[in-house]
């Protein structure tokens, strides 16, 4: 699914939401790797599942053509800066909902970035009649977390001991959803 570009004008900085084009493929390529070596709060470490460009090429282009999927980039001075996905479910038990995902560079936390993909993917969601928005998030990760339940997700369970940080400890994952009559 496209959606129409929003403009944000957050703390001095100027960035667009946008749907993602095949043309950002090799983009996004790259970030997803920088991506992974900034945070602990992703799943993989550093080079682990890559994507390449023809990879991002085939995603976008099934996003953009199915009415269950979302892909969202943020750019600053036409600078791919971060992404969001929702991907929904072709089985009709599952039809009702999709899973929210997001990742920022570190440089641009604090803008409302991941605020402004929340709210473009909750109205997206919503228009496209998707009764609910699932996502996990690490129980360590408290701004997320406050940020996502201010949007109406509540805690659904936690996955205990669900990930090994490079601490050599185990953290849990925090389910969460939101549901929309």
């Amino acid at each position: 699914m496209v959606i129409n570009q929003q403009i944000y004008n957050v703390k001095g900085l100027q960035y667009i939401i946008r749907s993602a084009d095949t043309s950002d493929a090799h983009e996004l390529s790259h970030l997803r790797v920088q991506l992974d070596g900034e945070t602990e709060n992703l799943d993989r470490e550093p080079g682990e599942g890559y994507m390449d460009e023809s990879y991002f090429k085939k995603l976008i282009q099934r996003d953009t053509e199915s009415k269950r999927n979302l892909f969202l980039v943020a750019s600053v001075h036409n600078e791919i800066v971060g992404f969001s996905r929702c991907e929904g479910n072709e089985l009709k038990r599952l039809a009702h909902k999709v899973e929210f995902g997001v990742c920022i560079a570190k440089e641009y936390w604090g803008y409302g970035i991941g605020k402004g993909f929340l709210q473009q993917s909750i109205l997206w969601a919503e228009s496209a009649s998707m009764k609910k928005m699932t996502l996990n998030v690490l129980e360590t990760n408290k701004k997320a977390i406050d940020l996502y339940e201010k949007f109406g997700f509540e805690v659904e369970g936690v996955l205990k001991n669900d990930k090994v940080l490079s601490d050599g400890k185990y953290y849990s994952t925090v389910v969460m959803g939101r549901f929309k009559e």
